[in-house]
């Protein structure tokens, strides 16, 4: 081998040492600024921006989840009055959490659920046992639905206005000061 295929070979090798160093240094760099954004208080895990945010919602129809009906995008660009769409999972602990401010919001407000990649028998128990405070269910065994939706995991909800545009995102289990102070406000404004 020639002096010069060797030295090409040795920089090859070190080059490919360097990059597992170089990913870490940066993985590094970036959880270091987020938790000096936590500090700060200018970082909120919570605050993730769907890109559906504004937008009609996605194509998609959906098989019902028992006990409820299903539904699909055609009858939620139906509507003529604000209806809250909320994945849930039955193995979801934030989900559990959010069940009874959930209960108390459907006097209020429509709440269309989507079970998300469950078993159909494990979501019906759970509705069956926190309560049901949906008017339709719906089941994305898959969960393709909710990658159109730009769920990132569960509970989420999104507020849909009439003829069916998304107009609010919660990436997070939703409470009672969340429900007062926002959601309740901007389903106001959205009446026709």
């Amino acid at each position: 081998m020639s002096g010069a295929a060797e030295g090409a070979g040795i920089a090859r090798r070190r080059l490919l040492m360097a990059a597992p160093l170089a990913g870490a240094g940066l993985a590094g760099v970036a959880f270091w600024r987020m938790l000096s954004g936590m500090s700060r208080g200018s970082f909120d895990p919570h605050d993730i921006h769907a890109p559906v945010l504004n937008r009609p919602v996605p194509d998609f129809a959906l098989p019902g989840q028992a006990p409820g009906q299903g539904f699909g995008a055609a009858d939620l660009r139906a509507l003529t009055a604000p209806v809250l769409v909320n994945f849930f999972a039955s193995w979801c602990i934030p989900c559990v959490a959010e069940m009874p401010a959930l209960n108390l919001l459907k006097a209020r407000l429509p709440i269309w659920g989507i079970a998300y990649k469950d078993k159909p028998e494990d979501a019906a128990g759970f509705v069956r046992r926190a309560g049901n405070p949906y008017t339709r269910i719906a089941s994305d065994l898959p969960g393709l639905t909710a990658i159109d939706w730009g769920v990132s995991g569960v509970p989420e909800s999104y507020l849909i206005g009439p003829g069916g545009v998304i107009r609010w995102h919660n990436a997070a289990a939703l409470d009672d000061g969340t429900i007062r102070d926002t959601l309740l406000p901007l389903a106001a404004g959205l009446r026709r």
